[in-house]
């Protein structure tokens, strides 16, 4: 069983800055890895990518956050991380966690085989004001 939990969000200025935590809750083991990726939602928009890390550390970014925004983790917290930089107001949304056995598309939004991602954190509220 595996649970996501983000925190990190918070309301900045334009030009801000933010690092987002998703810490990785696993029953029974006290070390694995997974495919792990960043999404977000503005109200009324659909849910979009923004960043995906597979297993072996490389990573993907949506073009929107490209130079902006650094998609890390550090197994041996079993904790993923999103740096956001230079922040917009379009950058305003919900932010979630995913993870998954297979690697992520960033721009599906389901891992490579067309599936849904296995699991989902609960979200952090990003706010960026002009």
């Amino acid at each position: 069983q595996v649970q996501l939990e983000e925190s990190g969000g918070g309301s900045v200025q334009a030009g801000g800055s933010l690092r987002l935590s998703c810490k990785i809750q696993i029953s029974g083991y006290t070390y694995i890895t997974y495919n792990m990726g960043w999404f977000r939602q503005a109200p009324e928009k659909e849910r979009e990518g923004v960043a995906a890390i597979e297993r072996d550390g490389s990573a993907e970014y949506a073009d929107s956050v490209k130079g902006r925004f650094t998609i890390s983790k550090d197994n041996a917290k079993n904790t993923l991380y999103l740096q956001m930089n230079s922040l917009k107001p379009e950058d305003t949304g919900m932010y979630y966690c995913a993870a998954d056995d297979f690697p992520i598309n960033v721009r599906t939004g389901t891992n490579i085989a067309g599936n849904a991602l296995d699991t989902w954190g609960q979200g952090t509220q990003v706010t960026v004001s002009a």
